[in-house]
C-alpha cells in the first residue's frame, strides 16, 4: 500500500509595491497566468491518470481519485479567487469619484 502523500498546491506571491502601473499590470498578468498554467497542469495530469487506468496500465482506482480531486479543488479555489477579483473590480467601479 502507497503512503499517502501531502497535497501541495503552488499559490505565487503577488509583489507588495510595483513601481509603475505597467510593471504592477505585468505582475498581475504573470501571476494570473502562471495560476492558469498550474490549474491546466492539474486538469492534463487528473485526464492522463483516467485515461491510462481505463487502458489498465497506470494508478490504481485510489489514485486515480485523488488526482481528479486534486484537479476539482485546484479549478474551484481558482474560480473562487476570480469571483471575489470581479468582485472587487465591480466595487472599485461603483465608487464615486
Amino acid at each position: 500500500m502507497a503512503p499517502i502523500l501531502p497535497v501541495h498546491l503552488h499559490i505565487p506571491s503577488i509583489p507588495s509595491a510595483p513601481s509603475t502601473a505597467a510593471s504592477g499590470g505585468e505582475a498581475f498578468q504573470s501571476v494570473l497566468s502562471d495560476a492558469i498554467s498550474s490549474v491546466q497542469g492539474f486538469q492534463q495530469n487528473a485526464q492522463s491518470s483516467i485515461n491510462s487506468f481505463l487502458s489498465g496500465e497506470g494508478d490504481e482506482l485510489h489514485q486515480v481519485a485523488i488526482k481528479t480531486q486534486q484537479a476539482e479543488l485546484s479549478f474551484d479555489l481558482f474560480l473562487q479567487v476570480r469571483n471575489k477579483l470581479v468582485s472587487a473590480y465591480q466595487e472599485v467601479m461603483r465608487m464615486q469619484v
